[in-house]
């Protein structure tokens, strides 16, 4: 029974580790702190979060496999609906690892990985949240307490919340740039009416130092700014 604990602790840790990863990515991402307030200890909090899921995640498998009561295989915890126990419930469990690493790779990886795609696959924490909290529910034998619906609910709202919060800034960033600003704020200066295209402005060449008459100046010719005679 020693790995049937481990298998439920590590997954209780996992999932809180994974809901205080996403509040402060949302406080990174969001307005929430102010335009200018992501200080960079919060940004290394919201990486140590996400490794650290990552690894109880790992513990939760490795405690699951080694479990003597359920006998789960290898192919139960890494293949969706291989599971003869809960089927469904250990189906959002697959899924959910898979969004993780596929998260977690990402942003070890962001440096090599093009910013839009970067992105597109760190949108996936969203899904990862609900589809790991359904897991925790409905495979779970501890969350079903007073305490675990009440940290799952507040963790839950908080998420929520900050992801109105989101959005609200993105729509409203969107507005802003519509309207003529710059994406990170302030407004694009409009070109005069009487501004030339450079495209098409005529080019000067001034003439090169050989090509000048040396010598004084004659007594018509003017004398040219910034000669030394």
């Amino acid at each position: 029974m020693t790995m049937w604990y481990v298998n439920r602790a590590a997954g209780i840790v996992a999932w809180l580790l994974l809901a205080s990863s996403m509040l402060v990515g949302l406080l990174l991402s969001s307005r929430a702190l102010g335009k200018k307030a992501r200080p960079n200890w919060l940004t290394d909090l919201h990486r140590g979060l996400s490794g650290l899921a990552v690894a109880f995640v790992a513990v939760h498998v490795a405690g699951a496999i080694g479990d003597d009561y359920i006998h789960f295989g290898a192919a139960d915890v890494l293949v969706p609906f291989a599971s003869a126990w809960r089927p469904w419930a250990m189906a959002w469990g697959v899924v959910s690892m898979y969004l993780l690493v596929a998260v977690e790779a990402s942003s070890l990886l962001r440096k090599h990985v093009p910013k839009k795609a970067w992105r597109a696959i760190h949108f996936a924490s969203f899904p990862l949240f609900l589809t790991a909290t359904t897991h925790a529910f409905t495979a779970g034998t501890d969350v079903g307490s007073a305490i675990g619906i009440g940290v799952a609910s507040l963790a839950s709202a908080a998420i929520a919340f900050l992801t109105v919060v989101r959005i609200r800034d993105e729509v409203a960033k969107a507005r802003h740039v519509a309207a003529g600003g710059s994406p990170t704020g302030g407004r694009i200066p409009a070109r005069p009416a009487h501004a030339t295209d450079p495209a098409t402005a005529p080019i000067t060449v001034e003439p090169l130092a050989w090509d000048r008459p040396v010598g004084p100046p004659l007594a018509d010719e003017p004398v040219r700014q910034g000669s030394p005679f």
